[in-house]
């Protein structure tokens, strides 16, 4: 059927012509990688590129914001309070977890606190298009190859509708974004309905997430790090997450919890992470750090996790300031300069927090107007100008 189809397709475009020889190779490649002809034809055969996500390949926030930016959206007073209702509504979910994979409700909670917003934010892109468009251009190809694959696997086996794929520009979908080979490697039925949902079961999601640092190397024992105090003076040339060290050799060096405790004893590997220099907080970090290291392969990433699980259990801010004059914005703050925008008469859209290319292009023009550096970077600067420009109007 898709080979008719094809021949009937009219592009539109180069990209549309290299899309559709491309989908003819993958409609070759379908039945080596698990996929009957017939579910490769029923689900790829209306598909045209999407070109806008080749775009993301190499804009991942994780590694083109600042480091005090990232964590100050991410780990804010208003994901802690909905984490620690999110604790509340599953407990006995979360318990049931913990019983069988090892991992505390606070670290799964933060994955989801982190990953969707728990399930607020799944993304909008169809999982197919996206994938099928990142099969076909750009770097990684083989890759996303694999991912489409794994897709038409998840609906072929029932597991998830097509129509509830969709997530993130490169595939993630769910309440802890998982890809879809992941999924097929590791998501878990903990429902006992016999699908393994990641969508529309948050038992699903949760025991699946757990089940990942599970398999990553998590340990029950352990905690992810901890912020530490290093001595005047000290030599960081040693510093790195894989440059692991016992405590007990940290703790000689003289280096200290920041909250005053002691070192653990002993010889637990230890590695320090300085993710803004010497001049910013400071981790230790153990092997269960590499685990949130594994779910998305950036530090600033697992250490959102780390830090908003330690802020469901109770715990403060760091006790070290980021080593910058212009501190980032939580959420409700972002949406006030939004705010502050639009009554200016800058047309960005509503104020939803995020800060996409209207808001820089606004922020640059009012930066220009009250004397601050047009970068288009939403910081405590901004917010505090802006304030001061609306009570003098």
């Amino acid at each position: 059927m898709l080979a008719g189809m094809l021949g009937l397709f009219q592009p539109a475009s180069a990209s549309d012509a290299a899309f559709a020889s491309c989908l003819k190779q993958l409609r070759g490649e379908a039945a080596s990688a698990g996929v009957s002809l017939a579910s490769f034809d029923q689900h790829a055969a209306a598909l045209t590129p999407d070109m806008t996500v080749v775009g993301f390949l190499d804009a991942q926030p994780e590694f083109v914001t600042p480091i005090w930016d990232y964590m100050a959206g991410l780990v804010d007073a208003e994901r802690v309070a909905d984490g620690q209702d999110m604790l509340a509504r599953w407990e006995e979910v979360l318990a049931s977890v913990e019983t069988r994979y090892g991992v505390d409700a606070a670290t799964v909670v933060a994955v989801w606190g982190v990953e969707s917003n728990f399930g607020r934010n799944f993304g909008s892109r169809p999982l197919l298009t996206s994938l099928s468009t990142l099969s076909c251009f750009g770097r990684r190809q083989a890759y996303f190859r694999g991912e489409f694959f794994a897709t038409l696997k998840i609906i072929q086996e029932g597991h998830v509708a097509p129509e509830r794929l969709a997530g993130s520009w490169a595939g993630a979908f769910g309440h802890t974004q998982f890809m879809p080979s992941t999924f097929m490697r590791l998501a878990v039925d903990f429902d006992g309905d016999g699908r393994r949902d990641l969508v529309d079961s948050v038992p699903d999601a949760l025991a699946s997430t757990a089940n990942f640092l599970k398999r990553a190397g998590w340990r029950s024992d352990l905690p992810w790090g901890f912020e530490v105090v290093l001595p005047n003076g000290f030599d960081a040339s040693g510093a790195g997450r894989r440059n692991k060290q016992p405590m007990a050799d940290w703790a000689a060096r003289g280096v200290r919890r920041a909250d005053g405790g002691a070192l653990p004893a002993g010889a637990t590997p230890a590695g320090l992470l300085l993710p803004a220099g010497t001049g910013g907080p400071a981790f230790l970090v153990t092997r269960n750090f590499d685990a949130l290291y594994s779910y998305n392969a950036a530090e600033s990433y697992a250490l959102a996790i780390a830090h908003l699980s330690d802020r469901l259990r109770g715990g403060g801010a760091f006790h070290a300031a980021w080593p910058t004059d212009d501190a980032g914005l939580s959420r409700a703050e972002r949406r006030e300069v939004q705010r502050l925008l639009i009554a200016r008469g800058h047309d960005i859209g509503e104020a939803d927090g995020m800060i996409g290319a209207r808001t820089r292009d606004a922020l640059k023009q009012v930066q220009a107007e009250l004397g601050l550096i047009a970068d288009g970077r939403a910081g405590q600067k901004v917010l505090n100008a802006l304030r001061v420009a609306a009570t003098n109007r």
